[in-house]
């Protein structure tokens, strides 16, 4: 007899077990923080299945709650009819059957969040001045003497070198046409390095290598160009900008890039190389300075990078600030990405928002996006290397930016929701940010 019971016990455990497990996955694609604008209902992607057995017990900025009916909400199928008057935080307790605890949600309440929304193409460097050293390598000479030019000038495994003749140095590339110069005349190079806080001159002097057939320096150089990108927003009281949607990271060990020295600046694009299946187009472009477009870089993040702008940047039309989407606001259908195909012009052209996919915050891609435009696939064939963080405007607010081309259809991508990037760049008021559950 005891055997049965243990027997019956178990199963309604095992049975119990199963649906709390059913339950459980369910309500963990829910998203753990989430904001919405004064006045505007909450909208949650909650499985319908669950909406009869799980209660959602409400705390925090009561006083401000307003409800359809008059009265508080138990279920989640009431929860959406809540509204806030006034910004705030409260938290809602997700439990089953109203008694086992199973999700936390924070909710944000926030004034509209308005923005420049953006569309330029900016070159994004990794040092704001000058190149790394990345080592020092010897060369042989028409001796057969192994020499290091760089290293007997007092260059070092580390330094930055900012200017070359007085000229700025970006690249491997400029390095390597300044020596073919010097050591063609015979004349030593003017190299200002940086080492921490110190800036000195050396001189260096060329030295021809029989074995490359060039004149060479000794340096392995890090390039600080990473590369072409769009910029995405910005707000125009902070000057807090967002861009690119996505991590910038080593082609090689695929590690994400140290930006805390990095900068953004202008950049024109030259010519297109049309995207097709199987391989990804992109803009070619050159670095323009910082005198049009110019900010620091303080993050780089799985959303994009962020920082802040010098100046004020002329934007697409008028440049109005639109307000920033919450994720209950976008939908699929209908919207608009703005970027540069040629020179500074930023254009609009039509797409349209496929899927929305709120469980892919990690990897940033929580929209996927179809072009329809015609000009835009007949130039670029879809979606290119360079539109990263090029701005999706959707019912006239900001609804995200494009961050990758699927590799095998470049019509298609993905892009990250505007929402996700304004709370990485930080600009929701501090204000609110603090307020207690």
């Amino acid at each position: 007899m005891k055997g049965k019971a243990r027997g019956f016990l178990c199963g309604i455990l095992i049975l119990l077990s199963g649906l709390f497990s059913y339950h459980t996955q369910g309500i963990a694609l829910l998203p753990e923080k989430q904001f919405v604008t004064v006045g505007e209902p909450l909208k949650l992607d909650f499985p319908v299945t669950l909406e009869k057995t799980i209660r959602a017990q409400i705390s925090g900025n009561e006083a401000n709650l307003n409800l359809k009916g008059g009265s508080k909400p138990n279920s989640v199928d009431r929860l959406s009819s809540l509204v806030s008057s006034e910004p705030g935080q409260f938290k809602v307790r997700l439990s089953l059957f109203g008694v086992i605890p199973v999700r936390d949600m924070l909710i944000n309440v926030v004034p509209q969040v308005k923005v420049i929304p953006g569309g330029q193409s900016i070159g994004v460097l990794t040092q704001s001045q000058g190149v790394e050293v990345a080592g020092l390598c010897a060369v042989l000479d028409h001796f057969g003497s192994f020499v290091n030019p760089a290293a007997d000038s007092g260059i070092k495994e580390g330094d930055i070198i900012l200017t070359i003749e007085g000229k700025e140095v970006r690249s491997e590339s400029q390095i390597r046409d300044y020596a073919a110069r010097a050591g063609a005349s015979g004349k030593p190079l003017a190299v200002e390095v940086k080492r921490g806080s110190e800036t000195f001159a050396v001189k260096v002097n060329p030295v021809y290598s029989a074995e490359n057939m060039c004149f060479q320096l000794g340096l392995l150089i890090k390039d600080s160009a990473a590369g072409i990108g769009t910029l995405t927003f910005y707000e125009p009281v902070s000057m807090v900008y967002g861009a690119l949607g996505h991590l910038i990271t080593e082609t090689d060990t695929v590690r994400p890039v140290e930006m805390s020295n990095g900068k953004i600046v202008s950049a024109n694009v030259q010519g297109i190389h049309k995207g097709k299946r199987g391989t990804p187009g992109e803009k070619i472009g050159i670095f323009l300075g910082d005198q049009q477009l110019n900010g620091t870089v303080a993050r780089n993040t799985k959303l994009g990078i962020f920082g802040r702008l010098q100046m004020p940047v002329e934007g697409y039309g008028n440049s109005a600030p639109l307000p920033v989407a919450s994720i209950g606001q976008i939908h699929e259908g209908y919207a608009e990405m703005l970027t540069v195909l040629k020179d500074d012009q930023v254009e609009r052209f039509e797409i349209e928002i496929v899927k929305i996919n709120l469980q892919a915050k990690n990897d940033g891609k929580g929209l996927i996006i179809k072009v329809t435009d015609q000009r835009l696939l007949d130039q670029a064939g879809g979606i290119i290397q360079g539109m990263s963080g090029s701005p999706i405007i959707q019912d006239n607010m900001l609804a995200g930016a494009v961050t990758h081309v699927f590799v095998n259809d470049p019509t298609r991508g993905y892009g990250v929701p505007a929402e996700w990037m304004i709370w990485e760049a930080e600009i929701i008021p501090s204000a609110v940010n603090a307020l207690a559950c």
